[in-house]
């Protein structure tokens, strides 16, 4: 059965959040956290592979051209996983809104989800280790604090880059993804009024 990934929600102060989209209530989990990650929130498309392929977070979407170099990177991912096993992450092949000339490769991931709980972040790394999965760039890793999102928005290029994520390293379960995880994006993210399935297709560019 085909699993969307959940809402990532935006933090209180996200300048990026329309009204389409879900803020979070209250900070409280990742400030009493004894450690969260900050990663780099990269401009893709959110994609699952599952043990049968893979999916993007609208299961139902048509063909797009684009989309085959993922089929054929989940093809060699997806047997190795488990029934109850998904590896989430931006798959990057297409520019969307910020174009990228030094990618590591066209997946990077960012979750584990085994038995509907999202693994730990050191727990992810390593499997991601194990297959041959690159993970998304980290920003910070330590304490929560107003201090440190400030300086981690300060360190942000952008004109470069789409804004950050932010989880606790510990693992959670799906249904408190809204309380542990959440994004940060810049202020008028998209900047075409042409959805970019529906535009030119323009390739990011890899190392």
């Amino acid at each position: 059965m085909l699993k969307k990934y959940g809402r990532t929600f935006h933090l209180p102060d996200s300048p990026g959040a329309t009204s389409d989209d879900k803020i979070m209530s209250s900070v409280d989990a990742l400030a009493s956290a004894d450690e969260v990650v900050f990663t780099e929130k990269m401009d893709g498309e959110n994609t699952t592979i599952h043990s049968q392929g893979c999916h993007p977070r609208s299961i139902d979407a048509r063909y797009h051209p684009s989309r085959d170099w993922m089929k054929a990177f989940a093809a060699g991912i997806a047997p190795r996983l488990a029934e109850d096993e998904r590896i989430v992450g931006e798959y990057l092949f297409a520019r969307h809104s910020i174009a990228y000339s030094a990618l590591p490769t066209y997946f990077l991931g960012f979750a584990w989800i085994k038995a509907k709980r999202v693994q730990s972040w050191d727990a992810t790394l390593s499997r991601f280790l194990e297959l041959g999965i690159t993970a998304v760039p980290e920003l910070y890793r330590g304490r929560f604090s107003a201090k440190v999102v400030a300086d981690v928005i300060a360190d942000l290029n952008l004109d470069a880059q789409e804004g950050f994520v932010v989880r606790t390293t510990a693992g959670f379960n799906q249904e408190d993804m809204s309380t542990h995880l959440a994004k940060y994006v810049r202020e008028g993210h998209v900047q075409s009024e042409t959805h970019w399935m529906n535009a030119e297709l323009v390739k990011n560019r890899l190392l």
